[in-house]
């Protein structure tokens, strides 16, 4: 039975999300060259962003490429940079037709690749898949769109609505539901917490899946106060990392340190988006906030949460921090079963 374009747009996707989250500044994306039904290349962008899916899936497919169709999860890049444009290349390459899935938001691209493709006599299909693909470019979307990272809120809860009790590491979820959020782990660019969850949990905020454990976040911990920053710098287990001064539940922030030991300080004040602009200047896309309550309810309160994952657990923890409640402005899109626990994803409607 041959295969319809979304049914191949659907594989591409599949391998562009190898790379997610080990790309930099650049998304990951699949791109598959097929000729009279079969692969004859196929690339996923390089882990640190270079080089593109399309030069290594072109590489990869030589002379074959000569009348293929091109499947790309995004636009075609149309600027020169480090390299010449993908467009060139596939135009160089003698693809006939490039069927993509979504248009690059950046200023340097936004149709311009298309049109490029076009002008060569190239058949372009656009908006394939384009829901799925905008899912999973999430994280570069949002970061050229408004200036910050895609941030996901994540917390487990008991049966009866406690996230944890104070000073105290408390497991609210079992071992599937906890893999999971590794993996999550793992294909994001960073991750924060608050200085009470290292306080009371002194968490590693790595990725420890075999076979994963490379793919490990940059690290951010929230801290009230500058002494206990400088202190977590050189105690915590979470170095190295970017410790972030707050005020809670303000929002209003301090950053004093950048990803990678030693310790730089910053001086200076800045509100919760410019602190996350100051992140998506560093290339960081994606950001997943661990806890805790008060840094969850200062995303949540600033409007600046884009998901929320939700474990539940069927047990109950009878006393505790209670769960930070999740506005309306959220829906509730799936949900899957992680053993005896539940995740539940709502996206900001």
């Amino acid at each position: 039975m041959k295969n319809s374009d979304a049914d191949w747009m659907q594989a591409c996707l599949r391998l562009a999300r190898r790379n997610r989250g080990r790309t930099a500044t650049n998304p990951s994306v699949g791109t598959l060259l097929v000729k009279d039904g079969i692969v004859v290349g196929s690339g996923v962008t390089a882990i640190g962003g270079r080089p593109h899916a399309e030069r290594l899936a072109l590489d990869e497919a030589a002379d074959c490429a000569k009348g293929a169709t091109a499947y790309v999860t995004l636009e075609p890049c149309a600027h020169h940079a480090a390299t010449p444009p993908c467009a060139q290349a596939l135009i160089d390459a003698g693809v006939t037709r490039v069927v993509a899935a979504y248009i690059d938001p950046d200023e340097r691209v936004d149709g311009k690749g298309y049109a490029m493709l076009r002008e060569a006599g190239i058949i372009v299909e656009a908006g394939v898949c384009e829901a799925q693909a905008g899912e999973d470019l999430a994280g570069y979307l949002t970061r050229k769109r408004q200036n910050r990272p895609h941030v996901t809120l994540k917390f487990a809860q008991s049966a009866d609505g406690y996230i944890g009790r104070a000073g105290e590491e408390v497991a609210i979820t079992g071992p599937v539901a906890v893999s999971y959020g590794h993996r999550m782990r793992a294909e994001m660019d960073a991750i924060a917490v608050g200085h009470g969850t290292v306080e009371a949990d002194d968490p590693s905020l790595t990725c420890r899946l075999e076979g994963l454990t490379d793919r490990s976040p940059h690290r951010f911990v929230f801290a009230s106060q500058l002494d206990l920053a400088t202190n977590l710098a050189t105690t915590a287990r979470v170095t190295p990392t970017t410790l972030v001064s707050a005020t809670p539940p303000s929002a209003a922030l301090a950053q004093i340190g950048v990803c990678h030991m030693p310790v730089e300080f910053h001086e200076g004040v800045m509100a919760l988006p410019e602190v996350l602009e100051d992140m998506a200047a560093q290339g960081i896309s994606s950001l997943m906030v661990e806890g805790g309550a008060k840094l969850a309810q200062s995303f949540l309160d600033a409007g600046l949460v884009d998901v929320i994952a939700l474990f539940r657990s069927p047990d109950a923890l009878g006393s505790g921090i209670k769960a930070p409640v999740i506005p309306q402005t959220f829906n509730e899109p799936r949900h899957l079963t992680l053993g005896a626990d539940t995740l539940t994803l709502y996206a900001k409607a």
